[in-house]
């Protein structure tokens, strides 16, 4: 079973996370933060990836611990549920139209954590979340799950669908990443053996 539940707390924040890469997209998402849990129920119904994620935090300050950690422990989780890895496919991209806008990402769950990050918001927040704070997300995300993550948005016609499509393109190709794939659901893809 591809499960992993992740238990964080720190002064900051205090999060459970628990996912099934298996699943069907089935999501409860309670992190305080409105369009954040908006854009983590995209990036579970779209990766088919069960995903249960509530956090406490410092909201008080602002959003910023709320949103770094959460995607730490999503990434601790995604790792965790991967295990050795033997079979996924590895590799996927997604190029992911909403509207005006189109977003890519691709990704390689390879163990060597990796973000390039090439998107510019107009606005400083959508809804209540600073618009800076989804860097650090994937950021936070990437190192922890172990992937190397490209994401880049070719245009946008308001920063609401730019970072809906980010979350939903990463999403897609996070699904097909970490699918099994029955021709070598037995072997890791890699010649080195391990990832």
């Amino acid at each position: 079973m591809r499960k992993a539940t992740i238990a964080r707390k720190t002064n900051e924040t205090e999060i459970a996370v628990s996912i099934n890469l298996d699943g069907t997209g089935a999501h409860a998402m309670a992190t305080g933060v409105g369009f954040f849990d908006h854009m983590l129920d995209q990036l579970s119904r779209h990766s088919l990836i069960d995903m249960d994620i509530s956090c406490k935090g410092d909201l008080h300050i602002d959003f910023h611990h709320t949103v770094e950690d959460v995607g730490i422990a999503l990434g601790q989780a995604i790792s965790q549920a991967l295990g050795d890895k033997k079979g996924i496919r590895r590799y996927a991209s997604a190029d992911l139209p909403m509207d005006g806008t189109l977003t890519r990402a691709a990704l390689d769950v390879s163990g060597r954590p990796f973000l390039v990050f090439r998107a510019e918001f107009t606005r400083d927040k959508v809804g209540e979340i600073d618009t800076e704070l989804f860097r650090e997300f994937f950021q936070a995300f990437a190192m922890n799950a172990g992937i190397t993550l490209h994401i880049e948005n070719f245009y946008a016609d308001n920063n609401h669908h730019l970072a809906e499509s980010m979350f939903k393109a990463v999403a897609r190709a996070l699904r097909e990443a970490v699918e099994i794939d029955p021709r070598q659901a037995d072997r890791v893809p890699s010649t080195k053996g391990t990832l």
